[in-house]
């Protein structure tokens, strides 16, 4: 249970910054913004490590502590740095530091968006802003439903993760992709299978 609290996007930290304050929805929009405007305008190493470093200043004005933060950073570390690595070898470092930057600012300002906003109140907030597409025959409700599971089924993928990586290591076993992937997938397959039966139980897309 303890594991679960250091998960990606199943962390909330309770304050009262002006970070927090802000509806999860003006959030969002700022955060497709900002990956926009960093992945077309930031082609330099000084210009996409000011990116990261505007991220930072905006955790020290929310007061997320470090450990909580750095929890929520380092595991997409693993998949980032072998795809910095791979860019480097493939271009040059000049392009290859710039995607990692402007790639990691990016994730620091959506994982702020979970720290400084509950999952409730972030779907609240996109069913209110996205009511006047009801008028025009949108399913709203499903639409905030589809985002809602989203958000929450990636803490779960990644407990999966854990789960598998404990399993192993508990029976001394390498590590083969195969052998890895493998209860990943069928893990996530049921689950998913779980879901939907349960939604449909309950007449949901009827």
């Amino acid at each position: 249970m303890q594991r679960r609290t250091n998960l990606p996007l199943s962390v909330y930290v309770d304050g009262t910054s002006f970070v927090h304050r802000i509806k999860p929805s003006w959030k969002i929009a700022f955060l497709l913004v900002f990956i926009l405007v960093t992945s077309i305008f930031f082609k330099s190493i000084p210009w996409a490590a000011g990116g990261v470093i505007f991220v930072v200043f905006l955790y020290a004005c929310a007061r997320i502590p470090l450990g909580i933060a750095w929890s929520q950073i380092w595991p997409p570390l693993f998949f980032l740095v072998p795809l910095a690595g791979f860019q480097w070898w493939a271009k040059d470092f000049d392009y290859a530091a710039v995607m990692f930057l402007n790639v990691f600012a990016a994730m620091m300002a959506a994982f702020l968006l979970t720290l400084t906003s509950t999952v409730d109140e972030i779907m609240e907030s996109l069913e209110e802003s996205l009511q006047p597409l009801k008028r025009l025959g949108i399913p709203v409700e499903n639409i905030s439903l589809a985002m809602s599971l989203t958000i929450r089924l990636i803490p779960l993928m990644f407990e999966t993760v854990y789960e598998v990586l404990d399993a192993r290591k508990a029976r001394g076993a390498g590590m083969s992709p195969l052998a890895f992937g493998t209860p990943v997938i069928i893990r996530s397959i049921r689950r998913a299978r779980a879901m939907g039966e349960a939604l449909q139980a309950r007449g949901v897309g009827d």
